[in-house]
């Protein structure tokens, strides 16, 4: 049964004269709801609560909030349009590109204005789509401009639509400057847009009580003046006062300046190493050549945010220790600032709220670095769309290094630099893939934060913890090592757990002999001279790793092959204390965990019931704009 088309009435109007201003160029027609539309498909929810909110645009002329419903698998959307002309795309994609987007379109042709589910193609051109998902509920005119109250199921089993999961959405808008005479007359490529980058589906977790009086340190940068660059990571020291008591972290949550919550992207803090005793000051760009080198020795994550968070809670029978014996008094913030306006003399006062207290909770909680270790060894291609590099934290090691019965993981971090695209890590027991503690299938190295998990995940001894890292070099004209450097590549995730243990660190590398077998390989395949190390440590007579790399003829063979030897090849395992001396035993030529049984993915849940057959259609009656 065809469902008709549902009908809306505009408040604020077009001169009754609209149809001749609308074939004026340039010509501004203001778009204002104002009542309940009729006929509707669903209903808000009862309270309406939207506890998520984010700036879509630098300026702030684009607000969208939301509220997320696990029983239906829905998702609610507000979406503030302040000085709106002639309408506004909305929707995701999968990297932030409005070309093949899942897009919903308010627009007018001067006469009469639509809201519709449409689709955009390689081109850029918007269509219609014959499953109209995202379904109008409330349009109103408010103080602060055109207020619109819409929903989406999470899965629409539409080939046309985005999939929401709990991993990170790409946002996309558009912005129509005026009135078009149909849908498919659109293309995004003239207009004005944007991107943003948020978790949608935040777990629904409850908040422990605190007491009212709790101490707190507020960790911000001295009034910056923030870059007229696209994307600046700006640094910045502090020092803690001497004979910090011992504390636990028990929660914190972002500062941000009024003003700049559209370029505030995300931010950590970062606790330095307490076997340098020094630290100098600095406040500037993170990849200046005036920053000091040892800044690169505070790399323990403390707190992370990232745009659309709200304040992160430290389970009830945990907390990070800060201060006391061991515990370094020096800090370093990381603040990235998103300015794809490259706007000018804006100043910021940024930070993180860190909330302690010095009764300690039952537990201390502890961040274990799983993935791969930091080394050339571990190389991408060029020119791969989607390569990936696995690193292990095996059973031989949960077995020395966590006691009985094991460990919970409550939060994860997962980091990569910056052809990262996707990550996953899987725990597996008795050789079968068991849960999955953190995925990002849209992963973005621009958008980091802490998140908490939906459910607790518990690691016994014996247990593997396996991540994997998806990476696109398609730009890349040489291979890409492993390193600490922002070229280079890293694959981790950062578990939050607790009871803190020994073992800080749980990742594995290629063995270096067997890599030295590949180059021997691909030289011979190519009739060239062979330069091979036989140690990992390279004699100055033989090439270092990443000039091996770098002297690869990349081809699909020779690709192919590496992957193969990431495969199959025996690893180095990295069993570390947090002295960085690894835990007593053999750990070299270490055979890859077996996993006979792997995690199925999930079927996507199809809404049931009838989505409207077209656009809900708006009347424009009198009044002026």
């Amino acid at each position: 049964m065809k469902v008709p088309s549902h009908r809306c009435r505009w408040a604020t109007l077009p001169s009754p004269n609209a149809r001749e201003a609308a074939s004026m160029y340039g010509t501004a027609v203001a778009i204002f709801l104002v009542i309940l539309v009729a006929a509707l498909q669903g209903s808000a929810p009862a309270e309406s609560p939207f506890p998520y909110r984010v700036p879509l645009d630098p300026e702030g002329t684009l607000e969208l909030s939301w509220n997320v419903s696990y029983r239906q698998e829905v998702i609610h959307f507000q979406l503030l349009a302040r000085a709106l002309r002639a309408g506004l795309l909305f929707g995701m994609s999968d990297r932030g590109q409005l070309e093949n987007a899942d897009l919903v379109v308010l627009w007018t042709n001067g006469n009469s204005a639509y809201f519709a589910d449409a689709w955009s193609d390689q081109k850029g051109k918007v269509h219609l789509d014959a499953q109209q998902d995202y379904q109008l509920l409330q349009a109103q005119r408010t103080p602060e401009g055109l207020s619109l109250l819409f929903k989406r199921p999470f899965a629409t089993c539409d080939p046309k639509d985005y999939l929401i999961e709990d991993d990170t959405v790409h946002l996309v808008y558009g912005i129509l400057e005026e009135p078009f005479q149909s849908l498919e007359a659109i293309n995004t490529s003239g207009l004005q847009t944007g991107l943003q980058r948020v978790q949608l589906l935040k777990p629904e977790l409850p908040i422990p009580n605190l007491p009212s009086d709790m101490p707190t340190m507020e960790i911000r940068v001295p009034n910056v003046l923030i870059p007229d660059n696209e994307t600046t990571y700006w640094c910045y020291m502090k020092e803690l006062q001497e004979n910090f008591p011992s504390h636990h972290i028990v929660k914190y949550e972002a500062i941000i300046t009024k003003g700049n919550e559209a370029l505030v992207h995300h931010m950590e803090v970062f606790q330095c190493t307490d076997e340098v005793h020094s630290f100098p000051s600095y406040s500037g760009p993170c990849d200046s050549k005036m920053k000091p080198d040892r800044l690169n020795y505070c790399r323990h994550v403390l707190a992370a945010w990232a745009l659309g968070a709200k304040p992160f809670y430290y389970p009830e029978e945990a907390g990070v220790p800060f201060g006391g014996p061991g515990s370094s008094r020096f800090l370093r913030l990381e603040v990235h600032y998103h300015n794809p306006r490259k706007m000018q003399g804006l100043r910021d006062s940024s930070g993180i709220r860190l909330y302690y207290t010095t009764r300690l909770r039952r537990f201390d909680a502890g961040i274990m670095e799983l993935g791969l270790v930091y080394t050339p060894v571990m190389a991408i291609p060029p020119r791969e769309r989607a390569f990936v590099l696995t690193g292990y934290c095996t059973d031989k090691c949960t077995q020395v290094a966590l006691s009985p019965p094991g460990i919970h993981i409550f939060a994860s971090q997962l980091h990569t630099h910056l052809t990262g695209r996707k990550v996953v890590t899987v725990l597996a027991r008795d050789g079968r893939e068991r849960e999955i503690v953190n995925r990002d299938n849209h992963y973005s190295p621009h958008f980091q934060e802490i998140r908490m998990l939906r459910k607790t995940v518990f690691v016994k001894p014996g247990d593997v913890l396996i991540t994997n890292c998806t990476y696109n070099t398609e730009e890349r004209q040489q291979a890409t090592v492993g390193g600490l450097g922002i070229q280079e590549e890293m694959c981790v995730n950062y578990v939050h757990y607790y009871p803190r243990t020994e073992l800080e660190l749980c990742k594995s590398a290629v063995d270096a002999g067997f890599l030295q077998k590949y180059f021997h390989m691909v030289d011979r395949f190519n009739d060239r001279e062979v330069c091979t190390s036989p140690q990992a440590s390279v004699p100055p007579q033989f090439a270092s790793v990443p000039e091996q790399f770098a002297s690869v003829p990349w081809n699909s063979f020779s690709s192919n092959v590496l992957a193969a030897l990431y495969g199959y090849a025996p690893i180095s395992m990295h069993c570390n204390k947090s002295s960085a001396v690894r835990f007593q035993g053999n750990w070299d030529l270490q055979p890859l965990p077996k996993v006979i049984s792997t995690l199925e993915e999930p079927t996507p849940k199809c809404p049931t019931g009838q989505s409207p057959a077209g656009p809900t259609v708006v009347s424009i009656t009198g009044g002026k704009s």
